[in-house]
């Protein structure tokens, strides 16, 4: 009859990894000055205190209100118009930069060609540096190009997502099943039928999945943006933390829970209807 070993055979492996994560996090955590400690003394906690009692009630006279509607549609607006104006970069980006549709990969007893991996690199390098630059960068540049406003949050969206979505729209295409659009190329079909037919339907639900999930993401970054003068309720926040106008704050940022709440909800039913 077999018996189990008392002693766990991979417990030294997992102390030793969790000994050397410890002291790669060590030297992180000293050049950072992470110092819980400050919250604690008796004057920041009742600068805090006061601030957040500030909080209450929140804001809710008609002309905020007003004002309020008007931030919160438009940084529903920079979310989508940026979002939208990212995916008429990344998808041809993707399918340029992705090897689902190269001829060169078709199966021919060789290898791929090297002119075919030498186009797909200056896009693959465009995608990393798109995504590289933080959008909040992105937006101090178009503010200072464009002035403030909207704009410059709808340009700075645009060009980081665009890097983020064709990276992973190329992943995407390259992992689905890549028989059924390599045998359309090598019948003769066009390479964007091929795609229409042989990789978009596997593709779909997964790229629509990651694109209501950046499109949540450029909510909440729409809102960060406004810090800098992009518009939104970042904007508006920033200009009643100034005035020390805690229930205008407070009011924003529970409209900001019910956005981001909303944009959960939607990403999840969209999920399940074309899971």
């Amino acid at each position: 009859m077999l018996k189990a070993s008392p002693r766990d055979p991979a417990a030294l492996p997992r102390l030793l990894l969790t000994l050397l994560a410890l002291a790669l996090l060590w030297p992180g955590l000293k050049l950072s000055e992470l110092n819980p400690g400050v919250l604690l003394h008796s004057d920041n906690a009742r600068t805090m205190g006061q601030f957040l009692g500030a909080f209450w009630p929140p804001e809710h006279g008609e002309e905020f209100l007003l004002l309020l509607g008007h931030a919160t549609l438009e940084t529903l607006a920079i979310a989508t118009a940026g979002m939208s104006l990212a995916l008429l970069i990344a998808i041809p980006a993707a399918l340029w930069a992705s090897r689902a549709l190269s001829i060169s990969a078709l199966p021919r007893g060789g290898r791929p060609a090297w002119w075919a991996q030498a186009l797909r690199w200056p896009v693959r390098g465009l995608l990393i540096f798109l995504r590289s630059v933080p959008e909040i960068v992105w937006a101090l540049l178009f503010v200072r190009a464009v002035g403030l406003g909207p704009t410059a949050g709808v340009l700075a969206i645009a060009i980081t997502y665009s890097g983020m979505l064709g990276k992973v729209y190329a992943e995407i295409f390259e992992s689905v099943d890549a028989r059924p659009a390599r045998a359309l190329i090598a019948g003769g079909s066009p390479r964007l039928a091929a795609f229409a037919y042989g990789v978009l339907p596997n593709a779909a639900a997964e790229m629509l999945s990651y694109t209501v999930y950046r499109w949540e993401c450029a909510v909440r970054a729409s809102v960060v943006m406004g810090f800098v003068g992009a518009g939104g309720l970042g904007q508006q926040i920033d200009l009643s933390m100034r005035m020390f106008a805690g229930g205008e704050v407070a009011s924003m940022l529970l409209t900001f829970l019910i956005l981001v709440l909303f944009a959960d909800q939607i990403s999840r039913l969209l999920r399940g209807r074309f899971a």
